[in-house]
């Protein structure tokens, strides 16, 4: 039995992270019957979660548990597409991945309004009287992330342009079809997924979340997906 190390449900979301719903996601699609257990950074290979422990395989990072399910379990997640196909849902998780992530972390960690909603609950377990001193300290080292991977150097005005070029590919991407690529899900689905169901949480207020709720598709996407692989939830 698999084992999925999150941070459990948050903000009316599968889990607070993208990164832990699409690699719940991939279980799913992939049909491997998985349990979760919340926590675990401590003993997290990279210092992060999402992980998984495979029956004593520990693997990090949701794109290498994808590799490991491919190659230990033989499910090919882009089975049926083409070359030019596979690139194309490749191109797509990495601008969701590495562009529109970080667009995530700074309208939720860098917006006061939108921090004191939702990832202030992350220092709930910490004592109280050290979370004055922690919670800086944190968004201060979030702030040099964002400042180091570049997008936290540009102003209000620019990430929110950057966040709606990134949400009208991803939309025009999708278009009317049932899933990313086509009639069947892929790979890409699931951070698609994730990623949609995170910038449309009614919770936060972002550009992100603005452009989304004025493409409908993205809106019926996120609905099809939670029916499906979230019927509980319902």
């Amino acid at each position: 039995m698999i084992t999925l190390y999150t941070f459990g449900p948050a903000f009316g979301l599968p889990d607070a992270s993208p990164f832990v719903i699409k690699a719940q996601m991939l279980l799913k699609l992939a049909g491997l019957p998985f349990t979760e257990k919340r926590g675990g950074l401590r003993g997290a290979p990279k210092g992060k979660l999402p992980f998984i422990d495979d029956e004593g395989a520990r693997v990090a990072d949701s794109t290498f548990i994808r590799l490991h399910i491919e190659n230990r379990h033989g499910f090919d997640f882009d089975a049926g597409l083409s070359r030019e196909q596979r690139a194309q849902a490749w191109a797509l998780e990495k601008l969701l991945e590495d562009h529109l992530y970080w667009l995530a972390v700074s309208d939720r960690w860098m917006n006061d309004a939108n921090f004191y909603k939702g990832p202030v609950r992350f220092f709930d377990a910490a004592p109280a009287i050290l979370r004055p001193l922690i919670i800086p300290l944190v968004r201060r080292k979030v702030r040099r992330d964002l400042a180091g991977q570049g997008l936290g150097r540009h102003s209000e005005a620019e990430r929110a342009e950057l966040a709606q070029r990134a949400v009208a590919a991803l939309a025009d991407i999708l278009g009317d079809k049932p899933f990313v690529m086509g009639n069947t899900p892929c790979g890409a689905d699931a951070t698609a997924f994730a990623f949609i169901t995170a910038g449309l949480c009614p919770l936060f207020e972002s550009a992100t979340r603005t452009a989304m709720e004025a493409r409908p598709n993205l809106i019926a996407y996120r609905d099809r997906m939670m029916a499906r692989y979230y019927p509980e939830a319902g």
